[in-house]
């Protein structure tokens, strides 16, 4: 019985991209990068079928560590680009291989019907909730769920439970993607024009990927030179 759930799990579509990195200023001297993560998919482990959030490189770091202690060592996971020291925010190679590297290790991670059913996967790819945010929703110490993390993604924040509830109501969900294109909010709309015009054909991912990240290259290589 389980053979068969895996099989079937594995039979479904989950399509992710890494792309469009952006440096972001904490301060004057302090600076990072962080990455759009699009996912697509027709998998029923995912709550929302569309999603687009933006991560940085030391979130994937917790997200590993996590989904490592979660399983108890049961699955080898895959490894991340390396952490290094002399990374540059103005290096458009590095940024670029450093970006096909995170992409690599999510296609992998997914690829397990067991992570598939980590909280803090789904946290990670499809709510904006920091690190200590998903922390405590995985284990319960939030007043929302998980699933109402992921639904809330994209909205402006948290409030009460009751003022949640109604946010959550008038929201896209799995079932009323296409109700989206009709809704006022360019918050609903955006993502998934953009993500469905980049999942047309899983097969074409990693062209799009080498294409996007050539062109994220240019334009970083050109900022850089006018800096």
């Amino acid at each position: 019985m389980r053979e068969e759930t895996d099989k079937a799990v594995n039979q479904q579509v989950i399509s992710v991209w890494v792309r469009d990195p952006r440096i972001r200023k904490n301060d004057f001297w302090h600076a990072y990068i962080d990455y759009e993560i699009c996912l697509h998919t027709t998998s029923v482990c995912f709550t929302k079928k569309i999603s687009s959030v933006r991560r940085r490189y030391s979130e994937f770091v917790w997200l590993r560590q996590k989904l490592q202690a979660n399983t108890l060592l049961l699955v080898q996971l895959p490894e991340l680009p390396p952490k290094n020291p002399f990374f540059s925010l103005n290096n458009a190679q590095q940024i670029t291989e450093r970006m096909k590297g995170l992409q690599k290790f999510l296609e992998q991670t997914l690829q397990s019907p067991l992570l598939l059913s980590d909280s803090c996967l789904h946290l990670f790819l499809q709510s904006q909730l920091s690190i200590s945010k998903m922390e405590a929703c995985a284990t319960g110490r939030t007043h929302y769920s998980v699933a109402q993390a992921v639904q809330r993604c994209g909205l402006r924040r948290f409030h009460s439970e009751e003022d949640l509830q109604k946010d959550l109501s008038m929201s896209c969900d799995s079932d009323s993607d296409s109700s989206c294109l009709y809704h006022s909010s360019s918050e609903c709309q955006d993502p998934e024009l953009r993500i469905k015009d980049l999942a047309i054909n899983k097969s074409k991912s990693t062209a799009l990927l080498d294409l996007m990240g050539t062109r994220q290259e240019a334009t970083l290589s050109s900022s850089c030179g006018s800096t």
